[in-house]
Parts: structure tokens; sequence; C-alpha cells
């Protein structure tokens, strides 16, 4: 992984292939490349670093084609560098490759006994060298790759070209994203719209098993059995405007800064009604809802988190029993199936990998009833599920999640209260309030960001800190485990995250003047417990940082820092809490001067195991 980008067109598509590349930056990247068929043939570029430095390469050797394949990567096989930076060349063919091929050794074994020479630690050269093999046996370009993808064990997107064939461009999918692009003046393909979007608003999702072969003047697809197939055309609702900076120092800035529009939009169904729908979630809801006993939340990440916050809610007003699993565990695990459960994966981009798997594997086991709530209209996860629930977040670029996880909130309130209303457990007072408050969300939280410069103030004094300890009780523990996260993710502090009842069995050990104490400090049920907890840390001569609401009557002191929230916010405070702690990490990573939208050894969408 982690971003590709085809095109082929009767004009020059080098600056499509670098300003594509320059879209996908936000999915994390080691290295990039881009191999063209120019009059000089197949001419490679590649570089160990930006799409900056590669941007220079292609000016320096005045590089120019109608038809060409670029790659940024996000190394798994192989340390990066630019021997192991893709393209990979076999011959006169070149291959770009997202994803993880899991027998590429034996196809490497294989293939170096018939004299195949690998010049790098990746998988994707084996794809490069198995494709050529099947043209050295007298297939044409189209259904060489079909036969290599026949011999290819794990997940891939593939784009290739070759000087033999300069008139055509072929990809294909099993596992990882990517999607056409029909322009005016030719055919493109890209991991993801967002670097399409320079050249066309249509696009074309291809499914798992699709090949495709593009030329300027149309596309065919088929399946791996060479089957023909149709796949419709779409219009995107994007727009180039809204995967530019703007005003901002960072995306990550902007993003936490959408966040009051994103959850107006997400909510919008809700506007102007005076009761829930099951039918937010489809046509089919209301059968699925109503037989529902209990919930399944299957996530990674941020996404894991706010399932996290859901199973409070989900349980104290719905009062159905969930569970809350990481994905990549309950692929794996040993678990019993309930034909009465819902199952609830969640996913900014629809193609988490591990997302995707377990959600295919408890579908295997007999579990049909199946939501997915997402960001991406088209995405796998979304099209593997029974019902679904799209979060209307508009394109994220920062790779430390923010607006998703806002909204995936706001989409888990909304279920919670449809299934409790299906299943009869919610009263028509218990509703309408519950209704005003999320379309209240906006507004509060627009409240919430006004803090930014108290916040900002804060940040200064954690630029020099090592490690960081969040405390929450209730449904507010999740909740300090995001801000915990975003800390970590982005300015690099070692950061934890514990329930606060939980400090006197082993963490206190690590509290003293060193170890600042992040709590978040609602004025809920569990106050009084909370400030108890708190008094343990002031007593070990901890330093508090405490985001508390009005009326929560913590005297601030030295050692104790108080930062009061504009308003208490009951059920749906916890959407309101960590607004703060996506700023306060922001600003501490400023500080320390990281690269805050691209923060090293991550990746966007993580579409590999």
């Amino acid at each position: 992984m982690c971003g590709i980008v085809t095109a082929i067109a009767p004009r020059n598509i080098v600056p499509v292939l670098l300003e594509g590349l320059r879209k996908l930056e936000y999915r994390g990247y080691d290295s990039a490349g881009v191999a063209v068929l120019g009059e000089q043939g197949l001419e490679r570029l590649r570089s160990a670093g930006r799409v900056a430095d590669l941007t220079a390469l292609t000016d320096e050797h005045k590089l120019t084609a109608h038809s060409g394949i670029a790659h940024t990567r996000w190394a798994t096989h192989g340390v990066p560098s630019e021997r192991n930076a893709h393209p990979h060349i076999s011959g006169g063919l070149a291959v770009v490759h997202n994803g993880i091929i899991e027998n590429f050794e034996a196809i490497r074994e294989t293939l170096g006994s018939r004299g195949y020479e690998f010049t790098s630690e990746t998988d994707t050269e084996a794809i490069a060298h198995l494709v050529q093999d099947k043209l050295a046996a007298g297939a044409e370009l189209f259904e060489a790759v079909r036969l290599a993808t026949l011999e290819l064990e794990g997940a891939y997107a593939i784009g290739v070209v070759s000087e033999a064939e300069p008139e055509r461009v072929i990809v294909a999918r099993r596992g990882s994203p990517l999607l056409l692009g029909v322009g005016e003046d030719g055919m493109y393909a890209a991991s993801d719209t967002a670097a399409l979007l320079q050249v066309t608003r249509r696009v074309v999702y291809l499914e798992d098993g699709d090949l495709a072969e593009l030329r300027r003047d149309g596309f065919r697809v088929t399946r791996s059995d060479g089957s023909p197939v149709e796949r419709e055309e779409h219009l995107s609702s994007l727009s180039a405007d809204a995967v530019e900076l703007g005003q901002y120092r960072h995306y990550m800035q902007k993003e936490i800064f959408e966040q009051p529009q994103a959850l107006a939009n997400t909510l919008e169904m809700i506007a102007g009604g005076g009761s829930i729908s099951p039918q937010l979630f489809g046509a089919e809801a209301g059968d699925v809802l109503g037989g529902v006993g209990r919930v399944l939340i299957i996530a990674c990440g941020t996404s894991y988190h706010a399932g996290l916050v859901a199973r409070y809610w989900l349980e104290s007003v719905a009062k159905v029993t969930c569970t809350v699993e990481i994905a990549s565990e309950y692929r794996y695990r040993d678990s019993v199936p309930e034909a009465d459960t819902l199952v609830v994966v969640i996913s900014q981009s629809g193609e988490t990998a591990d997302t995707l798997a377990a959600l295919k594997h408890a579908k295997r086991l007999g579990m049909a009833r199946t939501l997915a709530i997402c960001n991406v209209p088209e995405s796998a996860i979304v099209r593997e599920a029974k019902l679904r629930f799209i979060t209307r977040a508009g394109p994220e670029i920062g790779v430390a999640s923010t607006k998703a996880f806002t909204t995936q909130l706001a989409a888990l309130a909304l279920l919670t209260l449809a299934l409790a209303k299906q299943q009869g457990r919610l009263a028509h007072q218990d509703e309408t309030g519950y209704l005003n408050a999320l379309r209240h969300l906006p507004v509060a939280v627009t409240k919430v960001l006004e803090l930014e410069p108290e916040i900002e103030a804060w940040a200064q004094r954690f630029a020099g800190k090592q490690h960081a300890l969040f405390l929450g009780r209730g449904r507010h523990w999740p909740i300090a485990m995001e801000g915990a996260l975003k800390l970590k993710e982005i300015s690099y502090i070692h950061a934890e995250s514990y329930a606060a009842g939980e400090l006197k069995h082993g963490p206190l050990a690590l509290v003293d003047k060193d170890m600042p104490v992040i709590a978040v400090a609602p004025a809920d049920e569990l106050l009084e417990k909370l400030k108890s907890n708190l008094q343990e840390v002031r007593a070990r001569g901890g330093e508090l940082y405490v985001f508390a609401d009005a009326g929560s009557e913590i005297p601030e002191s030295e050692g104790v820092h108080i930062m009061h929230m504009p308003e208490h916010y009951g059920l749906l405070s916890p959407v309101l809490h960590v607004i703060p702690l996506q700023l306060l990490s922001y600003h501490a990573a400023l500080v320390k001067g990281t690269d805050v939208d691209k923060p090293r050894n991550l990746a966007k969408s993580v579409t590999v195991e």
C-alpha cells in the first residue's frame, strides 16, 4: 500500500499522475514513483521521500507521456528506499500494487528458478515477473494480468503498463480499493476519488475480483474468470474544494473545525421530524431491528472507541446487551454466534481490511443482520452489509481521525434510539428530548471550539513531557482512550488511558510531577467517584488538567487546572468532551513540530492486515 493513480489520455498525463499522488498523500507513505510510456519507451522514476521530491525528478528529466502509472508506498515488505519503491519492472512491463501478497515467497522461488532476477525486497516485484512470465508464454497483456491474479493469495489493487502495448492500462483489485475515472478525453484509475477530481467526477467502483482494461476512449471490465461484467457509473458528490486546505494550517485543524457542519449534515434527516425512523438505516431496517436480541460492534482504532461509547448508550437506553470487538482480534477468535445479533461494523473509509474481513467472518458464522456505519457510500464494507448508515463528514485527509469520529457517534446515537423505539423501549417524551439534543449538537460543538485559545496555552506545557495519563469514567472512559490515542498519534508523546477507578489497581504507581494527568469530568452520576480518583492523583504529586462541565464544582488550585465546558450535555456529552482533547493533541503537536497530517509510520486507510 498505499496509493495508486493511473492515466491514459491524448495529452501529457504526468501532471495528472503527480497531482493524483499529492491528493493521496493523506493516506501516509514513505516513497513514491512513476512509470510512463513515452517517446523513449518505458521510463521510470522513483524517490524515497515526498511526492514533491518525485515531482522535482520528473521536471529534471522533462518527463512526458500519454499513459502511465504512479504510486505512493507505505512499507510492508522491505525498508523504505528507492530500491523498494514502486513501480517495479520486468522487461518492458511496470507494475504498481497496494495490499499484501501472502504467497509471494513461493512465487519468487518459482520464478527465480526460471531465471528472473529480483532486485527488491517487496512482494510487488513478484507480480511484475509473474505477469511477464505469462506474456513470455504467449498471453496478451490483459490475459497475462488475469492469469497472474489467479495465482495471487492475499489482497491487491494493481496497475500495469507495457511498452509493447502502450495504448492501454490494465488494473485489477481484490481486497484493496480501486476505482475508475471516466474523463472527457481519457481514462483514469485511483485508490481514492480525491485523486481523480482534477479530471472527472464520473467514477466506476470495481468489485473484488474485477479486472479492467483502460483505453483513451473507454474501458471494459471482466471478472477473474474472464467473463465480461457491467459496472455502473456514478457521479461523485465530492468537489475539488472539499479536499483543499483553505485558510487552515493543517487538514487536522480544518477537520476539527468542520465538525459542526459535518454533524449537521449527518443529522440532516432528523432536522424536521418529530420521531426517529428505523428507515434511516435502510428499507429493511424495521424488520431487522425489531428482532435484535443483542448487538456486536466491530471496528478498529478510533472507530473502536466510538463503538465503546455506543455500548453504554445501547445498554442504558435500548436495554440491549452490547459487545464491542477489535476487528483484528474478533476474526481470529473462536466466538459463539447468535442469529439474533445485529453486527455493526464501523469504518471511516469503508475499506479497513480487518473490519471488512471480520464482517465477512460474522456472516459466515450465520449472523445475517449486519449494519455498516461508514463515511464512503460505495465502499466495500457498505456493499457487504445488509443495512447501512452513511455519515456525511466529507473527505477526511488528516491521518488522525476527528470529524469521522464525532459523526460516527451521531450515527450510533441514532441507532440507539431507533433500536430502542423498534423494541418498544423509548417513551415519546424521551424520544423528543433526545432528538432535540441531537439537533442542537452542531451549536454545542461550535461553543466548545471557542475554547481553542485556552487549550493552546495548556498544550505549551505538554510539549516537553514524555508521558501522559488520561482518565474517564462510564461513557467518557472511551473518550479518554480517544484522547490518549490522538496525543500519541500526532505528538509522539506516550499516552495511556484508564477507567479512573482502576488507578489504585496499578497505574497510580506511574504518577509523579512529570506525568500530566488529563481527566474528562462531566457532571454526571459518576462525578463524585471521579473526584475521589483525582484526589488520589494530587496526593501523589500529579498535575491535573481537568475538562469539567459547569456545575462540576471541582476547584482550581495549585497543580489542578480546570477548563469549563460551555454546557452539560447528558447522554451525548461524549461528543462534546472529545473536541478539546482533539485540540489539545493538535496544539501539542504544533509545539513539538511534528508532521501533524502525516504522522510517522501511520497510514490513513489501513487496507492490509
